[in-house]
């Protein structure tokens, strides 16, 4: 059995390794980031069973790293591949860490102290991370990655206190990149998505309004291991919202943006309106939808459950604009009734804006990269769509949002579909 390169470790990048690495094949889990885990390691619940989204995926995470078939290649990029299915020739980036990821024991001692504070990326640049530091507190690998482009030691040669503290020796400074060379069967592409930013979206105030989030940043604030350990909280002074405003299709569906459903967004106001009514019972939600796509097995039966059991409104209305009290930060949403025809508006302390999903930044890097196409939106672009999984190149396959939009559920069939094309080309 010849080996198999899944680029991305998220979700769909560690199904599709573990179905190989059970058949028996070897499969290198090349991942950018410092820990494998993706966008879902960063989600509060799953729908439609508002299950722990880290409960779901934290075990697999675990499983990757002791597979004696999986090798786990975090903080790494694929920067070349040659060759023909069967025979892939492989160049990967092992970004340098500067701490030696045998001797570091993952015990925190170093971020404690570290005095450069940054924005931090892993939880929506809504609070601040140390230059040394570990994502999320279930990554995997857990050893912690020092950011060279902000630690004083490696950019000003001040500093130097993770060196002085660390008790396992695991900090080295003179760490370098290493290219490593890699021949594999076929390549499986799970690279993800982006998100839609939607500061060109004026009338809703987002990065003006400080009470105003986009979903992900939402689910940052409502995790008990975001940056507010769970609890929502508005400015200026910190109080907890009584009502909430969720408006969907922010930016999609939109020939100026981006023209495409996402397919989830519906569902994930809907359980993100039922997880504040979990935390605040007495809270109300408000979700201003265009059409309600819920359109998977018993979706339609959790949206009505939202409605009836956790104070859940849904009004058939876009709004046209928002405004901030200055004051109080409160915002007030202005909308069409269409029962009544006139111009209605509602007072909510805290509005979040479901955006699309985009595709992956690096898709048409790694595109050029692999020799595979890209839609004209920029997602993977498939052979054809029955058969989703198959890019426009023999031997290299594709799963989960870099695709096309979609849920957990369907990225996680996609993926194990993947695996049982690659394992074909590994096993001749």
């Amino acid at each position: 059995m010849k080996d198999v390169l899944i680029i991305g470790g998220g979700v769909a990048g560690i199904q599709s390794a573990l179905d190989l690495a059970d058949r028996g094949i070897h499969v290198y889990l090349v991942e950018k980031e410092p820990s494998i885990g993706g966008r879902m390691a960063l989600l509060d619940k799953t729908m439609s069973t508002n299950d722990c989204s880290i409960c779901i995926l934290a075990p697999k995470m675990n499983e990757c790293a002791s597979h004696p078939n999986i090798e786990i290649m975090e903080y790494s990029e694929v920067i070349e591949v040659k060759g023909k299915a069967g025979n892939f020739k492989v160049k990967v980036r092992r970004k340098a860490k500067y701490v030696d990821s045998s001797k570091c024991t993952g015990c925190g001692d170093c971020m404690e102290k570290c005095p450069t504070e940054i924005p931090n990326e892993y939880n929506s640049y809504l609070d601040k991370r140390k230059a040394i530091f570990l994502p999320f507190p279930q990554a995997v690998p857990r050893k912690a990655t020092i950011d060279k482009e902000h630690c004083l030691k490696l950019t000003r040669n001040r500093c130097g206190l993770c060196e002085r503290i660390c008790k396992a020796g695991a900090i080295d400074y003179n760490q370098k990149d290493k290219i490593i060379e890699l021949n594999v069967a076929s390549i499986i592409v799970a690279i993800g998505s982006s998100l839609y930013e939607p500061k060109d979206l004026v009338e809703y105030g987002y990065g003006r309004y400080a009470n105003v989030h986009t979903w992900m940043e939402y689910e940052r604030l409502i995790n008990a291991a975001g940056p507010t350990h769970g609890h929502l909280k508005c400015a200026p002074d910190g109080r907890r919202p009584k009502k909430i405003a969720f408006i969907q299709c922010v930016g999609s569906r939109d020939v100026k943006r981006c023209q495409w459903c996402s397919s989830v967004c519906c569902m994930v106001s809907i359980k993100s309106a039922m997880l504040a009514n979990e935390h605040y019972p007495d809270l109300e939600s408000y979700i201003f939808y265009s059409d309600l796509r819920v359109f998977s097995k018993r979706f339609y039966e959790y949206s009505k459950r939202g409605e009836r059991d956790y104070k859940v409104t849904y009004i058939h209305a876009r709004p046209g604009e928002i405004k901030e009290d200055k004051r109080t930060k409160n915002l007030t949403l202005y909308y069409e009734d269409e029962e009544k025809g006139k111009i209605n508006k509602i007072e909510v302390e805290m509005v979040v804006l479901a955006t699309p999903i985009m595709p992956s930044k690096d898709a048409r890097k790694i595109a050029e990269v692999l020799g595979i196409e890209t839609d004209k939106y920029g997602f993977i672009k498939t052979v054809d769509y029955t058969n989703p999984v198959e890019t426009t190149k023999k031997g290299i396959f594709v799963a989960g949002c870099c695709e096309r939009p979609k849920d957990i559920t369907e990225s996680v069939y996609q993926a194990s579909a993947a695996s049982a094309k690659a394992a074909e080309i590994a096993g001749d």
